[in-house]
């Protein structure tokens, strides 16, 4: 990614989580098949050590859902409720993600997401085979680790991601999200190749901090500069002019992050954003349209979907 110059990058947020089932091959092809730059993923690590993909530690009812045991008498079935790492890949196979179940009439996504009932969570692995050849669309792979988690279990977590990248040929295009900075500084020892995003939200530059991996929230520009963040990706609300013109001066882009309205992407995009991240990538690209900016190339991908056994 370079400095803003009069473009802006058009990433999908957890594939395009407001038109199909998040973190999914239909998902991602879906916003493959619109026009991206970036796709934006998160995983986590199974019991067995295998990376696998769902935007919470802890199984959520919104957007998994139990259908059978991994065994007849699993003691740890249903599996909804527990985390991901107490979880086999077999039993996390069972799992149906096709489809939202908001708890609430307000869920902004119910009304817009296609479901895709028997679609089951990927591994990091499936993604990358899915991804790999849509060239040259580039991987956003946040680890949800977060402070209480002991070092070790970071480091190994961010090994594991970078070896799966980097079996599939997608060092160069890829880059680690983390609100927990110690990933950034792992992946600098153990992958210097792949490119590091420093999340900042209000939580995580509270007074005290432990998300930082030590440095001071004050400046969260520079001190994403000093744990060899490659980029800075505020929450929307942070995203002022200062702080943009902060990161630039010190050659960091700046990926904003979920923007869905189209009034807010004219917004970023005339302040100097250099990435927006957007549950709807069909918005952003009619705004960067409207503007007169250049638009990712659709790509077209053949989707295996793995089922719930």
């Amino acid at each position: 990614m370079t400095l803003h110059g009069g473009t802006v990058e058009v990433h999908g947020h957890r594939g395009a989580r407001g038109l199909r089932p998040e973190n999914t091959l239909p998902g991602f092809a879906h916003a493959l098949e619109l026009g991206v730059d970036a796709l934006e993923l998160d995983v986590g690590r199974t019991a067995d050590g295998v990376v696998v993909l769902n935007h919470d530690q802890v199984l959520s009812a919104l957007n998994v859902a139990d259908t059978a045991p991994a065994t007849a008498g699993d003691p740890l079935f249903p599996y909804v409720g527990r985390a991901i790492g107490e979880l086999t890949l077999a039993q996390v196979r069972t799992l149906d993600a096709g489809l939202r179940r908001p708890t609430s009439d307000d869920d902004p996504f119910v009304l817009t997401q296609r479901p895709a009932p028997g679609t089951g969570l990927p591994t990091l692995a499936e993604a990358c085979a899915l991804i790999g050849p849509a060239a040259p669309v580039k991987l956003a792979v946040e680890l949800k680790t977060d402070p209480s988690w002991p070092d070790a279990r970071v480091e190994r977590l961010t090994v594991d991601v970078a070896a799966v990248l980097d079996a599939h040929g997608l060092t160069g295009r890829s880059r680690l999200l983390a609100f927990d900075w110690r990933v950034l500084a792992a992946a600098a020892r153990h992958a210097p190749g792949l490119g590091r995003v420093a999340l900042i939200e209000r939580k995580t530059l509270a007074p005290g901090t432990a998300w930082l991996a030590g440095l001071p929230p004050e400046d969260p520009v520079g001190a994403a500069l000093s744990i060899g963040a490659t980029a800075l990706s505020p929450e929307r609300r942070l995203a002022g002019r200062s702080l943009i013109e902060d990161a630039h001066a010190l050659g960091l882009p700046v990926v904003v992050w979920t923007v869905n309205d189209p009034t807010a992407m004219h917004y970023y995009t005339a302040l100097g954003a250099d990435a927006i991240v957007t549950d709807y990538p069909d918005r952003l690209r009619a705004v960067l349209t409207a503007r007169g900016l250049p638009l990712p190339a659709p790509a077209r991908v053949p989707v295996p979907v793995p089922v719930p056994s």
